[in-house]
């Protein structure tokens, strides 16, 4: 195979610049698609769906015990697949006690079936002061490999950039998509300054951002560019940003989770292209 066809069907990687670490750039968040309780028949459909992420290079999958059952169903999933060692397990301290850093870290191994997790985040900066001390010793200890904090919705930036100033964290996840580009004001440069990873959520806005330019034709000169459909053009969007470590698109359907991890290979816009994809999707 010549040597560029074979680099562009390589999965694009990013390097988590605290620890030297590299995770593919697509990822799978579980928020609502994967809090579908015991029902044998859903848990199922889930496991196809999480089997079909691995098989076309996902790692990073992101929950969190504010999930309802996602937890359990990831770890269900898991089992059922076989625990791929290519998993970067990423999950969250969402309670107000801030002495329950420990336990809530315990109780999503469990949950996911996992003896360690990947990156472990304080949720919607909840008690987030003394979780971040808790976690920051576990890195220290090697319980966990990397520290994070979380928004969503564009909440608390402020906040957020205090933190990553101050305090020696290795990820920030926050919303990020085309139509809503906050993040790209401080979040995003201060993430590249100060050497710390970006995890983009609700890439699609919840749905509504997919749903609304799937009612449109595909572009050709964004095909002729190398874009193959809308989700793949949205999410590569996205991780054309270079503080952008990795994003992570929801679904439960098999067929979008084949649409999402096109966006792993194949050719990244350069900037006079995100520019014209910017201007393309706010005009529809």
């Amino acid at each position: 195979m010549p040597r560029k066809a074979w680099a562009e069907n390589s999965p694009i990687r990013r390097r988590v610049p605290a620890s030297g670490a590299s995770v593919a750039a697509i990822g799978m968040g579980t928020w609502i698609t994967f809090n579908v309780g015991s029902d044998p028949e859903a848990r199922a459909q889930r496991t196809d769906v999480l089997r079909a992420f691995f098989e076309a290079g996902g790692e990073m999958i992101d929950s969190s015990p504010m999930y309802g059952s996602s937890e359990a169903v990831v770890g269900h999933a898991l089992d059922e697949i076989g625990g791929p060692p290519s998993l970067f397990a990423a999950s969250k301290v969402w309670t107000p006690d801030g002495n329950a850093t420990a336990e809530q870290v315990a109780q999503s191994e469990r949950r996911w079936g996992i003896d360690r997790m990947d990156l472990m985040q304080v949720h919607n900066l909840v008690a987030w002061e003394a979780h971040l001390e808790h976690l920051l010793e576990m890195r220290e200890a090697g319980r966990i490999r990397h520290v994070g904090i979380t928004t969503s919705h564009g909440r608390r930036h402020a906040d957020i950039e205090r933190i990553m100033r101050d305090w020696p964290i290795d990820f920030v996840q926050a919303s990020y998509s085309l139509a809503n580009r906050e993040a790209e004001r401080r979040l995003l440069p201060l993430a590249e300054e100060h050497g710390i990873g970006f995890i983009a959520n609700r890439p699609f806005q919840g749905g509504r951002l997919i749903d609304r330019v799937k009612r449109q034709p595909f572009p050709g000169w964004a095909a002729e560019a190398g874009l193959t459909n809308w989700a793949d053009y949205l999410l590569k969007f996205l991780i054309a940003h270079p503080a952008v470590t990795c994003a992570i698109p929801a679904t439960s359907r098999v067929d979008h989770m084949r649409e999402n991890m096109t966006a792993l290979r194949g050719p990244l816009p350069d900037e006079p292209l995100r520019r014209r994809m910017a201007d393309h999707v706010r005009g529809l």
